[in-house]
C-alpha cells in the first residue's frame, strides 16, 4: 500500500510517501481501505517529538479516517466488507495516512450517506473531541456563557455549533477575517484576538474551552465567573494547574467508542452541527499538509485524500 510515514523526528520535510506493507486485521478489527484522512495537530507534534520520542520506525501518523471495509475479522458481525465507516484510532494507534488501515471494529461508525469521505473524516476526531469537551467534561447547559478559543479551527468549529444547538450564549476569539466564519457558525460575539483583549471583552462566563494552549490557556481563567470551570486540549496531557481556588480546570478525557460517533452523526442528521470548511490534499502532499497545519493560523481542517 502507498502510505505517508517518516524515518525520524523532525520536520514536514521527513514525511515520505511510498510502498509500504498492508496490515492485516485481527479477530475484532476491520480493515479499511482508506479514502481520506484528516491532519490533527497531534500528527505534527508526534512527528516532531514533541510527545515521548518514538521506539519505531518507519512510522504512518493520522488519527482518523473515512473509508470502506476491505476485510473483518473473525469476531466481527456488524460489518462486512463494502460498508462504508469512519472512526477515530485507539488511544495510541495512528496509521492513517495510507491507503488502507486495520481497526478495532467496536470504535468504527458507519459513514453516513449524506457525508463524504472527506466530510467524515474532518468531523471524526474533531467531532469526538468537540463533544467530550462541551457535552461530558463542560456539561454546558443552557442559558450559560462560554468562551471557545480560536474559533475557527476544526475542533472548535464544531464546539461553536454544539454549544450554540446547547442554548449557550457563544463568544469566541479569531482572526478578524474569520469573523463571518465563525458568526455563521453560529458564535453570537466574535473577539478579534489580534487587537482586542479577549480577558477585557468576554468577562463572567461559566465555561471556557480552550483549543490554543500557552499563554490563552494561562490568561483564560480570567474571564470566568466564581465557579466556572475551563476545559483545555492544546496544553498537554493534563490540564494547567488553576490560579484561583473557585474556578476549575479541566482536561477532557477523548476516549474512542461507538456511542460518540454516533451522537455525532445524529447531531449532523438534525442539522444542529455541520462539517468544518475543508482543504483537501493528496495524501502524497502530506508534508505540505503539515507545514500549513503547524502554522496554526488555518480554518477548519485539512483533510488527505487517499484515493
Amino acid at each position: 500500500m502507498k502510505a505517508a510515514y517518516f524515518m525520524e523526528h523532525g520536520g514536514p520535510e521527513v514525511i515520505r510517501y511510498g510502498d509500504l506493507p498492508d496490515p492485516v486485521a485481527g479477530r475484532g478489527d476491520v480493515l479499511v481501505d482508506v479514502y481520506a484522512a484528516s491532519v490533527n495537530g497531534a500528527d505534527w507534534r508526534v512527528r516532531q517529538g514533541t510527545y515521548a520520542p518514538l521506539a519505531r520506525f518507519p512510522h504512518v501518523p493520522g488519527r482518523d479516517l473515512s473509508g470502506i471495509v476491505a476485510a473483518v475479522g473473525s469476531e466481527v458481525h456488524e460489518f462486512a466488507p463494502g460498508d462504508p465507516v469512519f472512526g477515530v484510532c485507539d488511544v495510541g494507534q495512528e496509521g492513517a495516512y495510507a491507503e488502507k488501515i486495520a481497526i478495532r471494529a467496536a470504535i468504527v461508525a458507519r459513514k453516513p450517506a449524506g457525508l463524504s469521505h472527506p466530510e467524515c473524516a474532518a468531523l471524526a476526531l474533531a467531532g469526538l473531541t468537540a463533544l467530550v469537551s462541551i457535552e461530558d467534561t463542560l456539561e454546558l447547559k443552557s442559558g450559560e456563557t462560554i468562551l471557545i478559543q480560536g474559533g475557527a479551527g476544526g475542533v472548535a468549529s464544531i464546539a461553536i455549533q454544539l454549544a450554540k444547538h446547547i442554548g449557550a450564549k457563544v463568544i469566541t476569539t479569531a482572526g478578524a477575517a474569520n469573523h463571518a466564519y465563525v458568526r455563521a457558525l453560529g458564535a453570537d460575539v466574535a473577539i478579534d484576538y489580534r487587537t482586542q483583549d479577549f480577558v477585557r471583552e468576554a468577562a463572567d462566563c461559566d465555561a471556557v474551552f480552550d483549543t490554543v494552549g500557552g499563554e490563552v490557556a494561562a490568561r483564560s481563567f480570567a474571564v470566568l465567573r466564581s465557579g466556572g470551570r475551563a476545559a483545555f486540549i492544546a496544553s498537554g496531557s493534563s490540564a494547567p494547574p488553576s490560579p484561583r481556588l473557585d474556578v476549575v480546570s479541566l482536561r477532557p478525557n477523548v476516549g474512542r467508542d461507538r456511542p460518540h460517533l454516533e451522537r455525532l452523526v445524529a447531531l449532523v442528521a438534525a442539522g444542529a452541527v455541520r462539517p468544518p470548511e475543508i482543504t483537501l490534499y493528496p495524501l502524497s502532499e502530506a508534508a505540505a499538509a503539515h507545514a500549513i497545519s503547524e502554522g496554526r493560523h488555518l480554518r477548519g481542517k485539512l483533510v488527505l485524500m487517499a484515493r
